[in-house]
C-alpha cells in the first residue's frame, strides 16, 4: 500500500479542503517553519509570529482529528530549512512511496516544487488548494485576444458566474458598481467602532525566533498578538464585520484618519490570504447579511466590500500567473532612486507618510488607500525602483503574500507594469491627501502651498513626474486633462525647481 506524504505550506491553511473529510493512516502532513521563508525578504515580526502561530494552531486543530504530522519548527535540529531538501530527505528516510502537495500561489514556490519533484524517484501530483474563485488560467482564457485586461469585465463575470448580487444576469439594483461613492471622507468620529481583537501571547515564538536570530522589522506586544490565527477567530470577525462595520465600510473604505487605524475594514485580508476562511463563503456571508439588513445597510456598502474581494483580490492572481516571471522585473519608467531610510523609522516630516508608516511599523496593517495614495504615490513621484517598493510591500504587511502584493504594488501602485493592471498611474498632489482625511492639518509642509518654504513635496513632485514621463504618458486618454493644464500653466519651471530639489534631499523631507 502507499505512504504517501502531502505537503501543506503556510499560507494553505483550509481546514475545508477535500483531504480532510477522513484520516486515513496512510497519509501523513508534512508542515515547515523554514529560513528559507524568513530570511528571503525582511518581514514584519507579527507577520512571522503570525504565520508561524496559525500554522501551529492548524496542525494542532488536524491532528487533533486524527490526521497523521510531521511538523517541524524553526529551531528544530531535523529541520534542513529548505523545502526541497527536507522533502527529499524525509521521503528516503521514511520510505514515503507518493508526494502530494497543494498548489502554491508564488511563483518561486512553484518552480520549486516543480523541480523537487522531477529529482524525486516516487510519484507526485499537485493539487489544487480549493481556495479561490477562479483557476490560475481563467483570467488568461477569459481575455484571449483582447490588449488589456479590464478588472470590470472580470469582476461582472464573477458575479455571474457565484450569482453575487445578481437577479439572473444582471445586477440586483441594475447597477454593477457604486464606486463613485466609496470614497467619502470621515467627518464623525463618533461613528467609529471599536476593533475586535484576538489577543493572545506569542512569548515561545518570539524567543524562538530571537534565538534563531532571524532579521525582522516592526513591533509586537508579546502579551497581546492581536490578529486572528485560527478558522473559529477569523469567522468571528467576520461576523463582527457584518453587525459593526459593513454598514459603514462601503461609504469611507477611502478615508484616511489619525483617529483610528482600522475604521470600518474588515481586517480579513491575513485570515483570507493564509486560507483559513475563503473568499466565497466571506462574500456570501456578507451579502447574506445585508439581505436581511437593507433597511440599516446600503448597496454601495456591501458591492464596495465584494468587488474587492472577487473583483480585485481574484483578478490580481490572475495578473500574476498570466504574467509571471517577467512581471517582476517590469520597470516601465525606468525608476532607479533608493527608497528613503525614513521608509523603515516613519521619521519624516510629511505627516501623511510618517502616520501611515508608523502604523504599518506598529500594526503590520494599513489600509488600501495608505498603500496606494500616501506611500505608494509618494514612491512613484519619487521615482523610487519598483524592486525596493516590492521588498517594503511584502516584508510589511501581515498579509502580504507575492501573489498579491507584487501585482497591486509594481502595478497598480507603481504603474511599473505600463498599464497591465491599471489604466494610469495613480499619482496625485496633496489635494487628494487632504480631501480624503485630516493629516495635512497638522503637518508642517502646507498642501495648498505648490513651491516655496514649506510647500508640500506632493505638489511639486507630482508635475514634475508628469513633465519627466510625458513621452510615455501624454497618449493615455485618461491623463490628456492633465497636459493640457500642464501646457497652461506659467509657473513650470518653477515646480520642477522645487521638485528637484525635494528629489536631492528626499532623506531630510
Amino acid at each position: 500500500m502507499a505512504h504517501t506524504l502531502r505537503l501543506i505550506l503556510g499560507d494553505q491553511l483550509n481546514s475545508q479542503h477535500s483531504w480532510f473529510t477522513r484520516t486515513d493512516p496512510e497519509v501523513t502532513y508534512l508542515m515547515l517553519e523554514m529560513r528559507q521563508e524568513t530570511d528571503y525578504v525582511t518581514h514584519h515580526i507579527q507577520k512571522v509570529v503570525g504565520f508561524f502561530l496559525a500554522m501551529r494552531q492548524f496542525a494542532q486543530e488536524l491532528q487533533d482529528q486524527g490526521h497523521q504530522f510531521i511538523y517541524l519548527t524553526l529551531d528544530d535540529p531535523q529541520n534542513q530549512q529548505s523545502l526541497p531538501t527536507q522533502i527529499k530527505a524525509l521521503v528516503t528516510k521514511e520510505g514515503f512511496t507518493r508526494f502530494e502537495y497543494l498548489l502554491p500561489d508564488e511563483y518561486r514556490l512553484d518552480q520549486q516544487l516543480k523541480e523537487c519533484c522531477n529529482d524525486l524517484s516516487i510519484p507526485c501530483q499537485a493539487v489544487d488548494t480549493e481556495h479561490f474563485l477562479s483557476d490560475r488560467e481563467f483570467l488568461t482564457n477569459f481575455f484571449k485576444g483582447k490588449k488589456t485586461y479590464l478588472m470590470e469585465s472580470f469582476y461582472r463575470e464573477m458575479r455571474r458566474k457565484y450569482q453575487i448580487l445578481m437577479e439572473g444576469n444582471q445586477p440586483i439594483t441594475g447597477q454593477w458598481n457604486y464606486d463613485q461613492d466609496n470614497r467619502q471622507a470621515l467627518k464623525d468620529k463618533s461613528l467609529i467602532i471599536p476593533a475586535r481583537l484576538h489577543p493572545k501571547q506569542v512569548g515561545p515564538i518570539l524567543n524562538m525566533l530571537e534565538r534563531s536570530e532571524v532579521n525582522m522589522l516592526g513591533t509586537v506586544d508579546p502579551e497581546s498578538f492581536h490578529w486572528p490565527t485560527s478558522r473559529k477567530e477569523s469567522l468571528e470577525l467576520l461576523t463582527h464585520f457584518c453587525e459593526h462595520l459593513l454598514v459603514h465600510f462601503g461609504s469611507y473604505q477611502d478615508a484616511l484618519t489619525t483617529w483610528d487605524p482600522y475604521l470600518f475594514h474588515s481586517r480579513l485580508s491575513f485570515s483570507l490570504n493564509s486560507k483559513l476562511i475563503s473568499p466565497l463563503e466571506v462574500v456570501q456571508t456578507v451579502e447574506a447579511y445585508w439581505f436581511t439588513h437593507q433597511d440599516q445597510i446600503g448597496i454601495a456598502q456591501v458591492e464596495g466590500f465584494i468587488r474587492q474581494i472577487i473583483g480585485w483580490r481574484e483578478y490580481m492572481r490572475g495578473i500574476y500567473w498570466a504574467k509571471m516571471p517577467d512581471f517582476a522585473q517590469l520597470n516601465y519608467f525606468g525608476h532607479e532612486r533608493k527608497l528613503p531610510n525614513w521608509f523603515w523609522s516613519g521619521k519624516t516630516n510629511m505627516n501623511c507618510l510618517s502616520q501611515s508608516i508608523k502604523q504599518s511599523l506598529d500594526l503590520a496593517y494599513a489600509h488600501h488607500i495608505q498603500r496606494l495614495m500616501v506611500t505608494g504615490n509618494f514612491a512613484l513621484l519619487a521615482g523610487i525602483d519598483p524592486d525596493e517598493v516590492d521588498r517594503w510591500y511584502l516584508g510589511i504587511y501581515i498579509d502580504a503574500i507575492e501573489w498579491v502584493e507584487i501585482t497591486n504594488t509594481r502595478g497598480m501602485s507603481q504603474f511599473a507594469d505600463g498599464g497591465i493592471v491599471g489604466t494610469k498611474p495613480y499619482v496625485s498632489s496633496a489635494n487628494y491627501i487632504k480631501k480624503q482625511g485630516n493629516y495635512c492639518s497638522t503637518c508642517i509642509y502646507q498642501a495648498d502651498k505648490k513651491t516655496g518654504e514649506g510647500s508640500c513635496p506632493f505638489n511639486s513632485l507630482y508635475w514634475h513626474f508628469h513633465a519627466r514621463n510625458r513621452a510615455l504618458l501624454e497618449k493615455n486618454p485618461r491623463i490628456g486633462m492633465v497636459y493640457r493644464t500642464w501646457d497652461k500653466m506659467g509657473n513650470k519651471q518653477e515646480l520642477i525647481d522645487q521638485a528637484e530639489y525635494y528629489l536631492e534631499r528626499l532623506e531630510e523631507l
